[in-house]
């Protein structure tokens, strides 16, 4: 009697799992994760199921089976940029066969200069660090000798004494290119609020905003800036109305370094009884879910954040196959997004 074809049944079967999960495996379904899918694989090929019948799991399955780290300072569902980036990124190391780990780093070990307690430099390939911008911490990090990149870094970071890949998404353009928008509407003063040491992001952005005023012939007026240092802008709920109440002036716009900053001045600003973008208009940056949530809408810039993922994921494998290669410094494109808190201005 002829033995049976296996079937995608018999597969599951074998590994106690359902039918629909080995199909989706088979057949490539990203939503499965890697050892899931390597898993049915790999069975597959073991009861020589069609296609696979053929087939050595070596020329299969990823070539590379480790563990990526990720390291930082917030947990990932605090931030939608951070959420967003960090499911490209394990979407891109998975289909390589590398899992992520995920290590909060705390104020006490930032203080004491000690790696986390569950992090284990022995048992890690490659490493990313996302919103750490301590200076010294950072170095600490790429002291282990282990490939590292940073999304975002420290404002302070000097490319030639740093020996890790940084990506960035575009800060300087973007927010000159807004800044020169409105110049040309009309607008005569800008202040700018946040903190431009917090990150070099941060500092990209403020360095931009100075570009567009200088090359318009405008001078900066830091009384109409709010750059205290970043713990500040959480410290009291009216903090920033108390530091809006000492400008004799309001400047006709205000660039923030984040849509969260911006958000928190704009209700500032209505405490005070002034209408956006009447008054003074307000520009953010990320293009966060608050930004259209909050009344006027933001016009702010928007974040490639999924593929800043996958980005960070592509340059970190490249660094793990390639170690002694030269150190990348990469910035993904953005694109600002014209709402209600400026004026109508085009944009191409």
């Amino acid at each position: 009697m002829a033995k049976e074809k296996v079937t995608i049944q018999d597969i599951a079967d074998a590994l106690g799992i359902s039918r629909n999960t080995a199909s989706k495996a088979l057949n490539g379904n990203e939503n499965i994760p890697a050892e899931t899918r390597n898993k049915v694989i790999k069975k597959a090929i073991e009861l020589k199921y069609k296609q696979f019948a053929l087939m050595e799991s070596e020329n299969l399955l990823p070539k590379n089976s480790g563990n990526i780290a990720l390291l930082t300072v917030n947990l990932p569902n605090t931030s939608h940029f951070g959420s967003a980036l960090i499911s490209g990124l394990e979407k891109r190391i998975s289909a390589e066969g590398y899992n992520l780990s995920i290590h909060i780093v705390r104020d006490i070990d930032i203080a004491s200069r000690s790696l986390p307690n569950n992090f284990d430099p022995s048992n890690v390939d490659g490493i990313v660090c996302i919103e750490l911008f301590d200076l010294a911490y950072s170095k600490l990090v790429t002291q282990l000798g282990i490939p590292t990149i940073f999304v975002d870094c420290s404002a302070f970071v000097c490319y030639p004494d740093f020996p890790a890949d940084i990506l960035l998404m575009e800060n300087e353009h973007s927010i000159y290119s807004l800044a020169r928008k409105l110049i040309e509407s009309g607008c005569e003063s800008f202040g700018f609020v946040g903190d431009v040491q917090h990150c070099l992001s941060f500092h990209e952005r403020w360095v931009g905003f100075n570009r567009a005023l200088s090359e318009a012939g405008i001078k900066l007026d830091l009384d109409q800036c709010i750059v205290d240092d970043d713990r500040l802008f959480f410290s009291e709920p009216d903090w920033m109305e108390e530091r809006l109440d000492r400008m004799a002036k309001l400047p006709s716009v205000f660039v923030c370094a984040n849509d969260f900053i911006a958000v928190g001045l704009m209700k500032a600003l209505k405490n005070r009884q002034l209408s956006i973008p009447q008054d003074t208009v307000v520009c953010g940056f990320d293009n966060a879910p608050e930004s259209v949530i909050v009344e006027p809408h933001l016009t702010t810039v928007h974040i490639y954040s999924n593929e800043m993922g996958i980005k960070a994921a592509e340059m970190l494998l490249s660094r793990i196959q390639d170690p002694n290669q030269p150190y990348q410094i990469s910035h993904i494109y953005t694109r600002p997004i014209v709402r209600e808190t400026t004026p109508s201005i085009a944009w191409p």
